[in-house]
């Protein structure tokens, strides 16, 4: 009898695209999967297609994170993987188009979300000595590019947390991997774009990760489609 306990997982930012594709990876590797987005429509979907709990949560705001932390314990127990997946890029813009509000908003979800639950994340796993953190940021925090001037800082600030985060989650035995994804073509981007990147190649990538050998851990993952030549 197979007494090993299931590994269960966090993915924000499931109901579409990349976090889609992880949740129903994650799924079918035989993870318990809690998944997250804004669309209360798209959450009961998925949670109806995985069988999973779930919960539809603005990550703008202001203490959702903790209160999302919250549910998914009560909901799985602990939590061993962590996806920060969930995004914000309010449109391809020029400084001067800029405003305080878009300031804001990208910062609080792209950055003050996932470095909230990393942190009540790092404090449920360190008390196991085990787990893993994935922050999905952008190949953009390996580039510079006009008119991304907002989303490229946000996740510059993402990368410095997750290199940071590295540093001290691995002294109690936590992974943390930062996944810097070029084009993919999901309706995050308001034009189709056939030739990126599949969502579910890019999910296969990140669980390939999660699912490493326990004496494994890939820090920096970047992979783009082979079109793309914008670094």
């Amino acid at each position: 009898m197979n007494s090993t306990p299931m590994r269960t997982a966090l993915i924000t930012g499931a109901t579409r695209g990349i976090g889609r594709e992880v949740a129903r990876q994650l799924k079918a590797a035989g993870f318990a999967v809690f998944i997250t987005g804004r669309d209360l429509q798209l959450v009961e979907s998925l949670q109806s297609e995985l069988g999973c709990p779930g919960l539809a949560m603005d990550l703008a705001e202001a203490e959702a994170a903790i209160q999302l932390f919250a549910a998914v314990r009560q909901a799985l127990g602990h939590v061993d993987v962590l996806v920060n997946n969930a995004g914000f890029n309010k449109a391809k813009q020029p400084l001067a188009m800029v405003t305080t509000e878009d300031l804001d908003a990208s910062y609080a979800v792209n950055v003050r979300a996932p470095i909230l639950l990393a942190r009540e994340a790092l404090k449920d796993m360190a008390a196991h000595g085990s787990g893993h953190i994935v922050n999905v940021i952008s190949s953009v925090a390996h580039a510079k590019m006009e008119n991304y001037s907002v989303y490229s800082t946000m996740k510059y600030a993402l990368h410095g947390f997750t290199g940071c985060l590295i540093k001290e989650a691995r002294q109690t035995g936590v992974k943390v991997t930062g996944v810097y994804p070029g084009g993919v073509d999901t309706t995050f981007r308001p034009n189709a774009r056939p030739d990126y990147m599949r969502p579910e190649s890019a999910a296969r990538m990140i669980v390939q990760c999660i699912t490493a050998p326990d004496d494994v851990v890939v820090h920096e993952l970047t992979f783009r489609p082979i079109v793309e030549t914008n670094f």
